[in-house]
């Protein structure tokens, strides 16, 4: 007599696999958050202001077209009053500030995204690599941390964007790597509080690197934290990129929000009282920093009850 093997559990083609269920997880996690930050009115208003200016930068070449750049096509005069031809005015070229207004969000939205980004990044994985080894190691960094976050950020990005040549990328580069040491201490004492924890150590146990304990364990748990932190740092970021190209310090060949009060302050706007080629970009940029800090402070109330965040 023949014993028929029965074939495991895991050849059932009913049984979820280990990927489909890692999807599964990451999906109720979202849904989770979702139901979470829908209960945050601030939260709601602020996302809803940065869907509507990046549809806004998405579709500038359709609502402006790419000629609104142009000076020697303007279409009119300079410095003309907000019109039912212009509705916020020319500027000193004759070109519609309107125009320009969605074409510059473009510019300012991409600088904030990508620069806020780059500084994110340095900052975990300085505070990272800090927290997990710590030593000797650990106090050099932090050192060097506590220079750069006693320095004056607009001071080294002026610094920066000095020496360097005058673009974006430049200007991106500038703010990226001078505002990161806020993120890096953040995430160095979230990194030393998860590897206190037993689990840690159960993987230390069976054989976990110090590559598999940083990219596994505790980067996962930083997340929310990071998530938090860029969505804070993309205001920053915005308002700093203004500063530096109301100074002068940007790319003259593109538009921008900051570029726009730069070409106000040289055309003489704020002593002549041509209040509208000043106005709409400072109002632009207050917006949009207003929208992305309540959007980060539903995040942080969201991913840490415990702040107590009004609603």
């Amino acid at each position: 007599m023949t014993l028929e093997k029965t074939p495991p559990a895991s050849a059932d083609p009913s049984s979820p696999s280990a990927s489909s269920l890692a999807w599964a997880r990451r999906r109720g996690s979202v849904a989770r958050f979702w139901k979470e930050y829908r209960t945050h009115r601030a939260g709601l208003l602020g996302l809803a202001g940065l869907a509507f200016i990046a549809l806004i930068a998405l579709f500038a070449p359709l609502l402006v077209g790419g000629d609104v750049r142009s000076v020697t096509n303007a279409p009119g005069t300079a410095l003309e009053k907000p019109s039912g031809e212009f509705p916020l005015g020319t500027d000193q070229f004759g070109r519609s500030l309107l125009g320009l207004l969605v074409w510059g969000a473009r510019i300012s939205l991409t600088v904030g995204l990508l620069a806020a980004a780059l500084s994110v990044a340095i900052g975990t994985l300085v505070g990272v690599i800090a927290g997990h080894y710590g030593g000797w190691f650990a106090t050099v960094v932090m050192r060097i941390t506590d220079w750069f976050l006693v320095m004056p950020t607009l001071v080294l990005a002026i610094v920066l964007a000095t020496v360097m040549s005058r673009s974006i990328w430049t200007v991106i580069l500038a703010i990226g790597v001078t505002s990161w040491p806020t993120t890096a201490r953040l995430v160095r004492a979230q990194t030393i509080a998860v590897e206190s924890r037993p689990y840690i150590e159960r993987a230390r146990a069976l054989g976990g690197g110090h590559g598999h304990i940083m990219t596994r364990h505790v980067l996962p748990n930083v997340m929310p934290l990071v998530l938090a932190q860029t969505t804070l740092g993309i205001s920053s970021a915005i308002l700093t990129e203004a500063t530096l190209a109301f100074l002068g310090l940007g790319d003259p060949l593109i538009i921008s929000w900051g570029g726009m009060l730069q070409d106000a302050r040289e055309a003489g706007a704020v002593s002549s009282g041509h209040w509208w080629y000043l106005a709409p970009p400072g109002i632009a940029i207050a917006f949009v920093a207003l929208a992305f800090t309540l959007c980060g402070r539903a995040i942080e109330a969201v991913l840490n009850p415990k702040l107590g965040v009004a609603r």
